[in-house]
């Protein structure tokens, strides 16, 4: 196999992509996704960052990063990672955006809960013909965001890229829109639900006191008090010109 100096390092070596790629697997698909999730599009992710994420062992994560290369959908470097090569790219964003076309069309179709429709679309993503995938986003309309508000790859691979933080990391003060909600906790998915905090939602940050690590956010007229830990699933940008009142949800 020949190695050739990694783009990232100086010096270093990764494995050459092969250019015959093969036909994905759901395994192959769960892991293009999951290393794009991680900024695999953009820089070096680790095994054990990809382990955590998967919940598998970082020996078989190896073992797998080392069959990815050599099919050519990653650049890998032993010891440090693995990074998406263009067609690794093509295909994670081709996963990931049939896997919130589901998501969409579970809740604004089918009536699920947005907490539920995570584990669907991880299960239907896999199974979804490129007929079927676009027929789906001409139903719901050429969607661009998901119900967790995350962006939706368009049909050519496009992705919208955001300047978002943490809810829990803005200072008090600041009134800030929810653009997205992490959708791997269904029971915090169902809490925020129930609180209102949800993509399109302006909140103001009342205040935040460190020693109690609890942070008070005004919402509708009404003040909330949650811990941190309540608030870093939750990610936004501060209001626009337009913007400057806290208020409830945008409509589904």
């Amino acid at each position: 196999m020949d190695l050739i100096p990694g783009p990232w390092d100086d010096g270093a070596a990764i494995t050459e992509p092969s250019t015959n790629l093969e036909p994905t697997s759901r395994a192959v698909q769960d892991y293009l996704k999951a290393i794009h999730s991680l900024g695999g599009a953009e820089a070096m992710v680790s095994p054990m960052e990809i382990a955590s994420r998967l919940r598998v062992r970082a020996p078989s994560v190896t073992g797998m990063l080392k069959r990815l290369a050599e099919a050519g959908w990653i650049w890998y470097e032993p010891g440090k990672g693995a990074r998406l090569t263009e067609q690794g790219r093509v295909e994670a964003r081709r996963v990931i955006r049939r896997h919130r076309l589901v998501e969409l069309f579970l809740t604004r179709v089918l009536g699920l809960d947005w907490s539920e429709v995570d584990a669907e679309a991880d299960a239907l993503e896999h199974a979804i013909s490129p007929r079927l995938e676009q027929a789906l986003a001409e139903h719901l309309g050429e969607p661009l965001e998901d119900p967790h508000g995350h962006p939706i790859p368009t049909r050519e691979g496009e992705l919208a890229q955001r300047h978002l933080q943490s809810l829990a990391d803005f200072a008090p003060g600041q009134t800030v829109i929810i653009r997205e909600a992490q959708d791997e906790q269904p029971a915090r998915l169902r809490r925020w639900r129930e609180l209102g905090l949800v993509p399109g939602t302006v909140v103001r940050i009342v205040s935040h006191h460190p020693l109690d690590n609890v942070i008070h956010l005004e919402l509708g007229g009404r003040t909330l008090s949650l811990g941190r830990e309540g608030l870093i699933g939750l990610r936004g940008e501060p209001v626009t010109t337009g913007e400057t009142h806290p208020q409830g949800p945008r409509s589904a």
